[in-house]
């Protein structure tokens, strides 16, 4: 139901699991395995997968820092968008691979919740786009000691306010791995 016309499909979106953005994050292990878990329901359908990758002073592009965690391997086929802001939209290739690949729905997993998870979120819903975000399969960093709530909190609060997101003609909600299918 995408405001979108002519874009039936749906996308996975794997949002910065960098080595250098999960090195110390919330249940990290549990929510790669997720993710790894979202990617091959994907593959296995059919849908592509959009791996998203962010550069910056302390990702450096080439370092260790920067490189998509060992666990999680983008296919030769499957786009790989490179990014220096927040919303994975913002200054990208994004929009014209989805475009490109007939996309209205795209279902959101990454790194980190409070940062570029929440901008590419809203950067897809208020482009258009129905907008899923695998509860489960999306963490961040603890960054209390700077005054942000504790990680678990920061995750729940965006799978809460998420999951009441309206627009007119868009979807968003949240789903956990095991209730994401792309049929």
């Amino acid at each position: 139901m995408a405001t979108l016309t002519n874009r039936p499909n749906t996308a996975l979106i794997v949002v910065d699991v960098q080595g250098g953005v999960v090195e110390g994050a919330f249940r990290r292990d549990d929510v790669i395995a997720n993710i790894n878990v979202c990617v091959a329901a994907a593959r296995s359908q059919g849908v592509p997968v959009i791996w998203v990758r962010h550069s910056s002073e302390q990702l450096v592009s080439g370092s260790d820092s920067w490189k998509i965690v060992p666990e999680l391997q983008p296919l030769a086929d499957e786009t790989i968008v490179e990014k220096q802001f927040g919303d994975s939209f913002e200054a990208t290739l994004l929009e014209e691979e989805l475009a490109r690949l007939e996309v209205g729905k795209v279902v959101v997993t990454g790194a980190q919740t409070d940062a570029c998870i929440r901008s590419t979120i809203h950067g897809a819903f208020v482009r258009g786009y129905d907008t899923l975000l695998v509860r489960d399969a999306h963490t961040t960093e603890d960054l209390s000691p700077w005054g942000a709530p504790a990680p678990e909190q920061v995750i729940a609060h965006t799978n809460l306010y998420w999951s009441d997101q309206t627009a007119p003609g868009r979807i968003a909600g949240v789903l956990l791995t095991s209730e994401v299918s792309f049929s």
